[in-house]
């Protein structure tokens, strides 16, 4: 069993897959995923929310209220799982059908990048805030993007088909790496300051 890991289920476009439950300590869901959760016959650990998506509350699964409108509910169980004393969590559903929670959601991962370890799963990519040097191992032959948030500075790679030689990459000068190669099975990746959000094809 993976030590110290959560996943925790948003309530954006739900996967088609999800991991093996078994190799987490805790499944945590937003409110607005319990739906989900339950018509795959998955039951939550912990529910957070505000509930204005849940009919009507089981009683015998744990729920946190949160209330405050001035927090997502990603935010909220973010802070509310590092209060807990963990370190690392998977998220799903954190992206699709509404494009504005996925850069909500990015930007309440970077906020917390220091205190926990997060990593977001689609159906078909992994992503997450890399840090100033990022080994990544098995990726021959995947898509790797790139992608500054919104600016990084003098990026070095090693292993893709496209290499950055010091490069700054920048969403403003519309500079960024998406869709780059691996060409071998461990690709570096380093760089002297900003943000890099990295996608890798699962």
């Amino acid at each position: 069993m993976s030590m110290n890991k959560i996943i925790l289920f948003l309530n954006g476009e739900k996967p088609k897959n999800i991991p093996a439950l078994v190799d987490y300590n805790l499944i945590v869901c937003t409110d607005g995923a319990y739906d989900y959760l339950t018509s795959i016959n998955v039951v939550p650990d912990l529910i957070i929310g505000d509930f204005d998506s849940i009919e009507k509350l089981p009683t015998d699964i744990n729920y946190i209220h949160t209330p405050d409108q001035n927090l997502t509910d990603f935010e909220k169980a973010i802070n509310i799982i590092i209060e807990k004393g963990y370190i690392n969590v998977d998220v799903y559903a954190a992206n699709g059908l509404e494009q504005d929670h996925f850069l909500g959601n990015m930007t309440t991962a970077l906020k917390y990048k220091k205190f926990i370890s997060i990593i977001f799963y689609d159906d078909n990519q992994k992503y997450y805030f890399a840090d100033k040097k990022t080994d990544l191992y098995q990726v021959k032959n995947k898509t790797i993007s790139l992608f500054p948030f919104p600016e990084t500075k003098n990026v070095m790679t090693t292993g893709l088909k496209y290499p950055l030689k010091g490069n700054s990459l920048s969403m403003l000068e519309n500079k960024v790496g998406t869709r780059n190669y691996a060409n071998d099975d461990v690709v570096i990746i380093t760089f002297s300051s900003g943000n890099l959000l990295l996608f890798i094809e699962r």
